[in-house]
């Protein structure tokens, strides 16, 4: 069977860590893929799929005219109404959702979810960690010129925010700026890169930049974004432990990750199990009292790949 053809529509709330997972998926499949931003209204906009029946008049998004697609890719809990919807429309179309959709499982085709959320289901496929849209294409679109840093001895630190896991108070980012400082001293040839998510919040930005600006590059918010220059040339990265999901991003290179554990706000065995999975796979290392950083190996993870394939043989098995 030929993917390659195959329509795909996906579907998020338009947030950036879910598109890079459906994206991520979508890609494996085909390059014929439509971004769809699902938008419903009140109340369906803030009720779990299941309590209330599911109508075209409820989506703002323009459904009635369009062809349909072979393949749904859908994440996050507004989609789930759209998925639903879209396959009782489209008999044909072979629906996929990314993380559990908290309703009957039979609603889907398959349901792609980390294995440290403990799901199970004839239709279920375990990932090791989250999906995510880079691959080997995204970093051959790289070039090093384009970016004021360097790429020798490059350690990339990446650093996320407050959650409803983890507290990351001024006292944990004083407590990783002496870390870092520490190593940058204990090194010389270091190339320190620092990065940001959305949850960074300025107190700590302004605080990092007041303390590491001098021996680290910092991008200013008109650079271009440097995140797929360091997945691609970093030697190690140091990752706080609220980034999950950049976890997983950075496990893609094969390169070392150390992991810099927060404190919990109340203790959560899925996040746990991620970093003991993670752990056991010699992916990741604690960074502790580190004088400079190790290097060790472990097989990349290509999870988007991987879970694709195992959709395809499936499909094809079904269909033969």
């Amino acid at each position: 069977m030929n993917f390659l053809n195959k329509k795909i529509w996906i579907l998020t709330d338009g947030s950036d860590g879910m598109v890079s997972q459906v994206l991520g998926l979508a890609k494996n499949f085909s390059d014929q893929i439509t971004e769809i931003e699902t938008e419903i209204i009140f109340p369906w906009s803030k009720l779990q799929p299941g309590i209330l029946p599911i109508f075209f008049w409820i989506f703002k998004n323009k459904l009635e005219n369009t062809s349909s697609p072979d393949m749904i890719i859908s994440c996050g809990r507004k989609s789930v109404y759209l998925s639903i919807f879209l396959k009782k429309k489209f008999k044909d179309v072979v629906n996929i959702h990314i993380q559990d959709p908290k309703i009957n499982f039979k609603n889907f085709d398959y349901i792609v979810a980390p294995r440290h959320d403990n799901i199970n289901g004839k239709n279920v496929i375990e990932s090791i960690g989250a999906l995510h849209k880079y691959n080997k294409s995204a970093f051959d679109e790289i070039i090093s010129e384009d970016f004021l840093i360097s790429k020798k001895n490059l350690i990339s630190v990446i650093i996320g925010g407050n959650n409803k896991h983890y507290n990351f108070s001024l006292k944990e980012i004083n407590n990783l700026i002496s870390k870092v400082k520490e190593l940058k001293k204990n090194n010389p040839k270091y190339n320190l890169l620092i990065l940001y998510s959305r949850r960074t919040t300025f107190e700590m930005k302004e605080l990092i930049k007041d303390k590491l600006k001098n021996i680290s590059y910092i991008p200013k918010n008109d650079d271009k974004n440097p995140y797929t220059f360091a997945l691609k040339y970093s030697e190690n990265f140091i990752v706080t432990s609220d980034s999950t999901s950049m976890i997983s991003e950075c496990a893609f290179t094969g390169k070392p990750i150390y992991v810099y554990h927060l404190p919990f706000k109340r203790k959560s065995k899925r996040i746990e199990k991620f970093h003991n999975q993670f752990d056991k796979l010699n992916i990741t290392k604690k960074l502790d009292k580190e004088k400079n950083l190790l290097k060790w190996t472990y097989i990349s993870l290509d999870e988007s790949k991987r879970i694709a394939s195992i959709i395809k043989e499936r499909i094809i098995k079904e269909n033969t």
